[in-house]
């Protein structure tokens, strides 16, 4: 009997352990589960946060895209204004001009209107520069024709037909000029 005992107490020995690796597999399928759930919540939530994250990067783009519109529409503004005086001066130039046969008057106001132009212009960064008797260079200068020149170093300009100007060291338009080059040998 004490055999059949101990076949009989490993047999619920085994039972129970049945019970118990039946209990631990269906725990673990129930913690699977949970966790399976929790981490398609936290997918959903990324998901709605990356929506928005969106949303708002493109709320931003649209933004600044308007400013940027509205900036380039009324850049000229403050510039325009600065102009406008010296529209004023040469409408009285011209109107003085049909009143008055004195033209050393006109051209003094013209000088004055020119000057206060230019002045202007240098406020926000435009000048002109000189391009006579420098050496040609292609970045600032224009050929548009080459002359014979005894005593003038060759590839220097020596006429400027049409001035050249920067804005901000930057060249906005290059001088139209005529260079140098020696004299042929006879």
């Amino acid at each position: 009997m004490t055999k059949d005992n101990n076949n009989v107490e490993k047999a619920k020995d085994e039972k129970e352990k049945d019970k118990d690796m039946e209990s631990t597999e269906k725990m673990t399928l129930e913690d699977c589960k949970k966790i399976i759930e929790e981490k398609e919540k936290e997918l959903n939530e990324t998901k709605e946060k990356m929506l928005r994250i969106a949303a708002e990067f493109e709320n931003f783009k649209k933004r600044i895209t308007r400013e940027k519109e509205e900036y380039m529409k009324y850049a000229l503004e403050e510039f325009s204004k600065e102009l406008l005086p010296f529209l004023d001066n040469l409408e009285r130039a011209l109107q003085t001009a049909k009143e008055t046969p004195d033209i050393d008057k006109i051209i003094e106001g013209l000088e004055l209107t020119l000057n206060g132009y230019f002045s202007t212009l240098e406020k926000f960064g435009l000048k002109q520069f000189v391009a006579e008797g420098k050496k040609f260079d292609p970045n600032f200068h224009e050929a548009l024709g080459v002359e014979e020149h005894d005593g003038v170093e060759e590839n220097t300009v020596v006429k400027e037909l049409l001035k050249g100007y920067t804005l901000h060291e930057r060249v906005l338009r290059p001088a139209l000029v005529v260079v140098s080059k020696k004299p042929k040998s006879n």
